[in-house]
């Protein structure tokens, strides 16, 4: 079910004189080969997508939309093709990657709708004048996806192109192509105009350097670490060019006194070791009232223990294994460290197993704040679980790191509620639940988790310009 792997630019598909090898990280086995972009290919995407923007922006919302949604509908009926690719390439279980080919689909069925909604208004002016606001797409979209999410994260940031009006050419993570070539697919098959979309391989840096400092590029839209988007900005900064940065997080949980101790403790444990661990607003510094610590550790405990680790194709795993070799040891260096530091490993802390890139769902309690995993997101199935004194010791203690992405809460009381809405510094806040984002409800970051909405009504505001427009009847 592994699809051939190709660079797709002016709506041809084409392979390369450099390549580079994809590895399915649960057998270490060799998967494919994937071409690798050179100066000539990414030449060749850039005079692709002006030519694409001047068509597509040029198309009327309608035709925009429909556009997207009979590609969405194709990755839909394809979707058990899509998700077993992903498994391969990435190694999480068949039934999570299914939920994320119809996840994808979602973000272009609403971005579709937004397209339709991309409004702007009348200004009221003294007789004779018309003050009039427009909203315009910006022109050629370099985008640039990570691996942990290889059909949901490229899916962000193709509708929001493409919904706008925009031309995009989306350099896709090397270790997991597949998911970005199957949106190509859909969209070569739904009819989308040549050059529109442009999907590229290859060194990062020599191609990221490359796209950001040409003049036809008006936005860099990213996701990824913090350090890596710092870098991005920089090279747009001396461009003038816009940028939308989707960066890191280290989302806390605070478990109130009143809440469901049993029923936090297992949907923290299930949550946390979801897609291994490797989603940036997953669930990894639990902020727990003292006085229901304990009962709290031990459920938590003990639903980590019961996780299913494994081949992601196997039936009944949970977690499959992490996505590429440099993260095992990445792991067991903040492990060594907590415990070195005062941590306690209440379970895992390990490699798991001799063959493919699996580490143990992983508990460290009572971790002191000088740790470096209090401060580094792990990305990985690790959990720390410390006891708080109070409210405020919590809130302190989430917005103690520079970043504020995600955060969670675990509690029935309204007058904690409010509070941590309006004190808990991150850009997606939710309460007795560990989802952070729907198609529908705008997603970002605020801190060095980066600026920028994707989703909701604001999905869209990134990838388009306002211009005014102020008309006189006469000339004065």
């Amino acid at each position: 079910m592994y699809p051939e792997l190709k660079l797709f630019i002016a709506g041809g598909w084409r392979t390369t004189r450099r390549d580079m090898a994809v590895v399915n990280p649960a057998t270490e086995q060799e998967l494919g080969l994937l071409p690798c972009a050179d100066i000539s290919d990414l030449d060749d995407a850039l005079k692709a997508a002006e030519e694409g923007f001047r068509i597509w922006s040029a198309a009327s919302p309608r035709e925009r939309g429909d556009t997207i949604l009979r590609a969405a509908a194709l990755m839909r009926e394809r979707q058990e093709e899509i998700a077993q690719s992903i498994t391969l390439e990435h190694g999480k279980p068949i039934a999570q990657a299914r939920m994320e080919v119809i996840r994808g689909a979602e973000f272009f069925e609403w971005d579709a709708g937004e397209a339709m909604r991309t409004y702007g208004r009348v200004i009221p002016a003294a007789k004779g004048h018309k003050f009039s606001v427009h909203h315009q797409p910006i022109g050629v979209v370099a985008a640039f996806s990570p691996w942990n999410f290889p059909m949901s994260q490229p899916a962000r940031k193709i509708a929001g192109a493409l919904a706008s009006g925009c031309s995009i050419i989306l350099k896709a993570a090397e270790e997991t192509p597949a998911g970005a070539i199957h949106i190509a697919r859909a969209f070569e098959d739904a009819g989308l105009p040549a050059g529109v979309l442009n999907l590229v391989f290859g060194d990062p840096a020599e191609i990221s350097s490359h796209l950001i400092k040409q003049d036809a590029v008006r936005l860099v839209a990213f996701t990824g670490s913090t350090p890596v988007g710092r870098h991005l900005t920089t090279l747009a900064s001396e461009n003038m060019t816009s940028v939308l940065m989707e960066l890191g997080g280290h989302a806390p949980v605070i478990v109130c006194e009143d809440t469901d101790v049993q029923a936090a403790a297992v949907s923290g444990a299930i949550r946390k070791m979801r897609n291994a661990g490797q989603v940036c607003t997953s669930p990894t510094r639990f902020f727990v009232n003292e006085a229901i610590f304990e009962e709290f550790v031990e459920a938590f405990v003990a639903r980590a223990k019961q996780t299913v680790v494994g081949n992601g194709m196997d039936a009944g795993v949970e977690m499959g294994p992490l996505a590429n070799d440099r993260r095992v040891p990445a792991l067991a260096a903040l492990v060594e460290d907590a415990r070195a530091k005062g941590a306690t490993v209440a379970t895992g802390g390990a490699r798991h197993g001799d063959t493919g890139y699996f580490f143990e769902p992983t508990v460290l309690v009572n971790v002191p704040d000088d740790a470096d995993i209090m401060q580094v997101e792990p990305f990985g199935p690790i959990a720390v679980i410390n006891p708080v004194s109070s409210l405020d010791d919590a809130i302190a203690r989430a917005n103690s790191v520079p970043y504020g992405l995600a955060g969670y809460a675990f509690t029935n009381r309204a007058d904690y509620i409010d509070r941590m809405i309006d004190e808990v510094e991150v850009g997606n806040f939710s309460v007795n639940t560990l989802e952070a984002s729907m198609p529908e409800t705008p997603f970002g970051g605020v801190k060095s988790s980066g600026y920028g909405r994707e989703g909701g009504s604001e999905g869209l505001d990134n990838y388009m310009t306002i211009k005014n427009v102020w008309h006189s009847a006469k000339i004065v």
